[in-house]
């Protein structure tokens, strides 16, 4: 931490100056949302079934994310030998514990995001600008 100016201190690091920028970066991710939703509203997939299910996103950046989505306990990855071989995927308790918060920022767009593009397009719209 520097000082500022005013004397106060200044914090140069972004998790002190909020302490959940750490679980906006774990779970804000692009495509971690997207993928923790489809697995709590599906349960168990595989993975043809999980991108079928999220659309534009590819194979590699799916397993991609699946792995740091693993890593991070949000996602259970299941091995099976069979042959062929199968994996699935679900959602683990600790990224079931999301599912409020999934559900408050889905009434919060519900509620918002009329708002957001009227404002965007006047801003966009406007001549001074």
């Amino acid at each position: 931490m520097a000082g500022g100016t005013d004397g106060a201190a200044v914090v140069t690091d972004p998790q002190l100056a909020c302490p959940t920028s750490a679980v906006v970066d774990i779970v804000f991710s692009r495509w971690t949302t997207p993928i923790l939703w489809t697995l709590n509203a599906h349960g168990r997939q595989r993975f043809v079934e999980l991108e079928r299910r999220i659309g534009a996103i590819t194979p590699k950046v799916l397993t991609q994310r699946l792995r740091q989505l693993e890593r991070d306990g949000m996602v259970v990855r299941t091995y099976h030998p069979e042959v062929p071989p199968r994996v699935e995927y679900e959602i683990s308790e600790l990224g079931r514990s999301l599912a409020p918060l999934f559900a408050h920022l889905a009434g919060w767009a519900a509620a918002n995001l009329d708002r957001v593009e009227r404002a965007r397009h006047d801003y966009d719209t406007d001549p001074a600008r």
